[in-house]
């Protein structure tokens, strides 16, 4: 995993802190940056989510919604 995690701390979007029920552990956790991200991410997702639906129809994007989830089943490697 921290092959993943360095570069992501690196450019301050998670940091790395103690675990305070194992010493030995630390816990990564959304920095403010991350956070600051997230929320900008939000926003765009919506509008995204919005014009789909627009042209797909509620019933189609709702079935777009399932067989993407489906698929993510499948090719999720951390489910």
């Amino acid at each position: 995993m921290g092959f993943l995690v360095d570069p992501l701390e690196r450019t301050g979007y998670v940091e790395r802190v103690p675990d305070p029920a194992d010493g030995r552990a630390r816990l990564v956790r959304i920095a403010e940056r991350g956070a600051r991200s997230v929320e900008a991410s939000r926003g765009i997702v919506a509008q995204v989510e919005a014009e789909w639906t627009a042209h797909l129809g509620p019933r189609r994007m709702e079935q777009l919604r399932g067989i993407l989830g489906d698929l993510r089943e499948i090719t999720d490697p951390w489910r």
